[in-house]
């Protein structure tokens, strides 16, 4: 993967609804190269879809909270987080815990009712997030690129 194959991801994590010709313009090739690019990006895996970015709280779901577990029981736990309506992520992790959890719901009190529900699965430390920064997500690409081609 060259600087320009760096470049388009970047630009396609800020805004997956660029058309080709306005990706062409900020990676400076051609539509039909950059279409070309994106392609192999795409059957490579590389990029393996594009995604919503929903705003929660414009949704009522206002607490955000990483709810870690202690657990023997993984399978169980797993389900039921996949089938938990507040449930956005979980990972299996190593160390001292299992299980994180990231939890978006309405209040403490439907927060407080998904650790009651989750506490037959294990023993849960709850974390609730006082801020974010949602950055994060183009964290991977956004650098100096070397190319002062691609510089803005």
């Amino acid at each position: 993967m060259d600087v320009i194959d760096q470049k388009i991801l970047y630009e396609l994590q800020l805004n997956a609804r660029l058309s080709m010709k306005e990706l062409a313009k900020k990676v400076y090739l051609s539509s039909p190269a950059t279409t070309e690019r994106v392609r192999k990006l795409e059957e490579q895996g590389i990029i393996k879809g594009y995604k919503t970015v929903v705003d929660v709280e414009k949704l009522e779901k206002n607490i955000t909270a990483f709810v870690l577990f202690q657990t023997t029981k993984c399978k169980e736990l797993s389900k039921f987080c996949e089938e938990h309506q507040d449930v956005m992520e979980c990972y299996r992790v190593t160390g001292q815990i299992s299980y994180i959890a990231k939890v978006c719901t309405a209040s403490v009190h439907t927060l407080e009712d998904f650790i009651d529900e989750a506490m037959k699965f294990g023993t849960p430390s709850t974390n609730i997030v006082l801020s974010s920064n949602d950055t994060m997500d183009t964290k991977l690409f956004q650098q100096e690129f070397s190319s002062p081609i691609l510089k803005e």
